[in-house]
């Protein structure tokens, strides 16, 4: 605090403090979605700890302070640990690990002991126990609250580094982090980002959030590493010091943290500190902060630890910094959605150890709330492994050159039309054909609920891209045998099944092709309206935005969506190339004769156990009646699978009837 408080005051902002910790917290531990920064935390954290240091009174065991963040997930079987994960406590300066040396100095001269230290990088995902009996991998489990954590053996079997048996039959419990590099977690926000799926908010909730994951095979999926860095505990060998028992865990083969360095001194320690931050762009992981430990493990003991922490280690949280540049200019990047980026270049500034040319300014809100021009002298800041971020102009360095920037028109890559929604912040690109966005449209264009081309999926529809077979969607029909054989050794069988699939997708319904073009506003429900509406493709594109606007369940927004798509080259050309493949272009899906849902609107909500959602709609559909995304008076049923949420909430206050997955089974019998 910078001036003094009275114990009212005091007590009032710990309460204040106590609630926010508590909520980020949550967000951070039990849902892996941060609420704010890492240093946000830290700083609320440090401001809660130095209030409860000046009134020992206002402390009380439910306080962050006092006890790890993390909880125990549903769906979990726990696990007790019998040598607590604790946490470690922050500094944030060198003054404060020299009152650190102290105590130890003093600790180490009671007891006639040597002190030297180990630095550290401390990595930046989720802690674990690994629990070995003779030599063979026996049981996982996450921190959780530090006492108790959640059983995830069989995820922690999925990665890699962490070996089923060790090269020495002993009964052993290590520590390790668990951790995605950060070129994969980039690899893994792009898919996500093509798929449709939100987007991880940093590495380490990725992490955490696979990691805890009730299914394995999703865990699998993710690219996990991990690295050790401590013995918990051993029966069968004992050590002298932490930089021997970590040399020991290599031989037996698990993945250790690769920044370790002895250090004699707490000079040698800050020294050692500073190059980790200035090196830290070069690790291939991502860090927030360094650890000091006390080597000499009879030392530690005689030290002790909190219930929170242990008194001999503590983790250095490197400060954010701040420097100035000049803002150069501001170019636009379209993204694999069509989202239109404004990206800052800047006169290039070294901050936090990397040397820093361009930042992303995310959307023309951020430019105008900002008010920068181009010219500006601007504040960049880096804190910790985070996107280095535009932080303020230096209005006072204004002469009258700096320029206004203003959006583009066109698209930059194709040319295409761009439009900004109302209520978005972006401005997207919306042809077709934008090659910024091809493996997005394609993936969409394949999947299950369009074209359903089984066989290619994202991974295959990259690599033809990446081999540059494919230029567009039509793209997908004009390929041969040969070139789909080549991506994978042997692959003659699978080239024939995938040219089967193609070949039977153009059999499919207009519906789904049109649901499968990606226009804005339309999914599956509108796109069979569209189909039944104007019966072929022709049809649809020449119909007027009165005929669209008119037509049950397509709204104005949707109309002009729609007329402006068709009436775009990039769509007339494509058309055309799928016209010349051979691409279905009539609507010829009809309703069986069962309409016992006839006049019946649905409302579905959580997640269904023998039905995805859009097949449960089909089927809802077929039989007469029709989905809705929300609940009213009008609704005559909400289906209702796990982890419902406020539609099954609206229901109960409306009095609509709810219905289990086994009684819509029922139903359709």
């Amino acid at each position: 605090m910078t001036r003094t408080v009275n114990i009212t005051e005091a007590k009032k902002r710990v309460q204040e403090l106590r609630e926010k910790t508590s909520y980020y917290a949550k967000k951070y531990y039990d849902e892996d979605n941060p609420a704010v920064s890492d240093f946000e935390y830290d700083m609320l954290m440090n401001e809660l700890k130095n209030l409860e240091k000046q009134f020992p009174e206002l402390v009380t065991k439910d306080s962050l302070t006092q006890k790890v963040g993390g909880t125990v997930k549903e769906g979990f079987a726990k696990v007790t640990h019998e040598v607590p994960l604790q946490s470690l406590q922050d500094i944030f300066n060198f003054e404060e690990l020299r009152a650190f040396d102290e105590r130890m100095k003093k600790a180490a001269a009671e007891y006639h002991l040597p002190l030297s230290y180990v630095v550290e990088t401390k990595i930046d995902g989720l802690s674990v126990s690994l629990e070995y009996k003779k030599g063979e991998f026996y049981r996982g489990a996450t921190r959780g609250n530090g006492l108790v954590g959640e059983d995830v053996t069989d995820n922690l079997k999925t990665i890699p580094h962490i070996p089923n048996k060790l090269t020495e039959p002993i009964d052993i419990t290590v520590r390790g982090e668990v951790f995605i590099g950060k070129k994969e977690f980039e690899k893994l926000n792009e898919e996500r980002e093509i798929l449709e799926e939100p987007l991880f908010a940093n590495a380490r909730n990725a992490a955490a959030g696979s990691l805890r994951q009730l299914d394995s095979r999703i865990t699998k999926k993710r690219p996990l590493d991990i690295f050790c860095f401590n013995v918990q505990k051993s029966e069968d060998i004992h050590f002298t010091s932490h930089y021997e028992s970590l040399q020991y865990l290599k031989k037996l083969g698990f993945n250790v943290n690769p920044v370790l360095d002895p250090c004699q001194t707490i000079e040698e320690a800050i020294d050692s500190i500073q190059k980790i931050g200035e090196d830290r762009e070069k690790l291939t992981f991502g860090i927030d902060g360094a650890v000091i430990k006390v080597d000499n493990l009879e030392l530690r003991e005689k030290i002790g630890t909190t219930f929170k922490a242990p008194k001999w280690a503590i983790a250095y949280k490197y400060p954010p910094e701040k420097k100035r540049t000049l803002l150069k200019d501001i170019v636009c990047q379209v993204g694999r959605t069509g989202a239109i980026t404004p990206m800052a270049i800047l006169e290039p500034v070294k901050v936090a150890g990397s040397t820093i040319s361009k930042t992303t300014l995310h959307n023309e809100d951020f430019i105008r709330e900002k008010d920068l021009k181009i010219g500006d002298t601007v504040v960049i800041q880096k804190a910790g492994d985070v996107i280095p971020e535009v932080v303020e102009v230096v209005k006072s360095k204004r002469d009258g050159t700096q320029k206004e920037f203003t959006m583009p028109t066109a698209c930059p890559v194709c040319g295409g039309p761009v439009v900004r929604e109302e209520g978005e912040a972006v401005w997207r690109c919306i042809g077709i054909e934008c090659s910024a966005k091809l493996l997005r449209s394609l993936v969409h264009f394949v999947s299950k609920e369009c074209m359903n081309i089984k066989g290619l999926g994202y991974a295959i529809i990259e690599e033809l891209v990446n081999r540059q077979l494919i230029h567009n969607i039509a793209d997908i029909y004009y390929l041969k045998q040969e070139d789909i054989a080549s991506l994978k050794k042997n692959g003659t069988k699978f080239a024939q099944n995938l040219m089967d699939a193609i070949e039977a997708s153009k059999k499919n319904d207009l519906s789904r092709l049109i649901n499968a073009l990606g226009i804005r506003h339309v999914g599956t429900k509108s796109a069979k309206i569209l189909a039944k509406r104007f019966e072929n493709m022709d049809r649809l594109m020449q119909a007027t935005k009165e005929q669209l606007a008119m037509t049950e369940d397509i709204g104005t927004i949707t109309a002009i969506s729609v007329y402006e798509f068709f009436h775009q080259e990039q769509t007339i050309d494509l058309m055309q190339k799928l016209k010349k493949a051979g691409v279905n272009m009539e609507h010829y899906e009809e309703r069986k004769g069962d309409d016992r849902f006839q006049g019946m609107t649905f409302v579905l909500t959580g997640t269904l156990e023998h039905h995805t959602r859009q097949e449960a709609s089909e089927i809802i559909e077929q039989l007469g009646g029709k989905t809705s995304g929300t609940v009213s008076k009008k609704t005559n049923f909400v289906l209702a699978g796990e982890e419902a949420g406020s539609k099954l909430t609206k229901a109960e206050d409306l009095g609509v009837r709810i219905i289990s997955e086994q009684e819509f089974e029922e139903m359709i019998k």
